[in-house]
């Protein structure tokens, strides 16, 4: 049965330094699952996944029209309001990047900023996230020693656990295991499929194995549009467009 959808996109268009990137991309993300968006180099993937969370604002030259809506709030609208946007999501990016400070602060940072100050709470919260990222008993006796000693997988779950202490809605993926060990990689997608229970999940990879292993949905996008979306095992295993089916079986890269 069909997720409601938490984000829904209508009319889309991304033009950077003059160049149509994103061209009329209309799709409804289902609620409380893990959707893949893949497709080759350059089409589009990370450009899209950046519209959810505005972090497109950060680039020169940059036009978007259309909108992107999370629980109904446009946030391309004049008046939204980024920060409060930015808080719905959680990102994890391709390598991690722990802040230059310890486990502890990592975690506690998020929760900080929006005024949180209870010592109670905040040891409460980096507990309760870094248990739901496996990372407390690897690292409960040595919360206040530095992030950046902790091995990159390790880092990688704590870069989820500080995006998730600000209690977000969404959680964004951008080739998220690309630069892990086989093992650090199986326990994020593990840790996807369970979190999967409390947020909506987006991902872009260029993996197939993986995209079938852990996704709900697949978007498939070429040269910047929708080409198909649906089920996982629907989009990779039987296909209704051509293009879908020659990505599929490596014709396309």
């Amino acid at each position: 049965m069909t997720q409601h959808p938490l984000i829904r996109v209508r009319d889309l268009n991304v033009h950077i330094d003059g160049h149509h990137i994103l061209k009329n991309i209309n799709i409804s993300i289902p609620d409380k699952s893990v959707t893949s968006i893949i497709g080759p180099s350059g089409c589009g993937k990370t450009t899209l996944l950046k519209t959810f969370n505005r972090l497109l604002d950060d680039t020169a030259n940059v036009t978007v029209s259309g909108s992107v809506l999370v629980d109904d709030e446009d946030l391309y609208a004049p008046q939204a309001e980024v920060t409060h946007i930015r808080k719905k999501m959680g990102l994890l990016s391709q390598r991690p990047y722990p802040l230059p400070m310890s486990i502890y602060d990592n975690v506690a940072y998020g929760p900080r900023i929006h005024g949180i100050r209870d010592k109670t709470t905040l040891d409460s919260i980096v507990e309760k996230q870094l248990k739901d990222t496996g990372l407390w008993d690897e690292v409960k006796d040595r919360l206040h020693g530095p992030a950046n000693k902790l091995s990159i997988g390790q880092q990688q779950r704590l870069c989820l656990a500080r995006g998730l202490a600000v209690e977000p809605e969404i959680i964004l993926g951008d080739e998220s295991t690309s630069a892990l060990d086989p093992v650090s990689t199986h326990t994020i997608e593990d840790l996807f499929v369970r979190l999967k229970e409390q947020y909506t999940i987006v991902l872009v990879t260029h993996i197939l194995r993986q995209a079938r292993r852990i996704s709900d949905y697949i978007i498939f996008v070429y040269m910047g549009e929708i080409v198909e979306f649906g089920p996982t095992d629907e989009v990779l295993l039987h296909p209704k467009e051509e293009l879908t089916r020659q990505y599929v079986k490596g014709f396309i890269s």
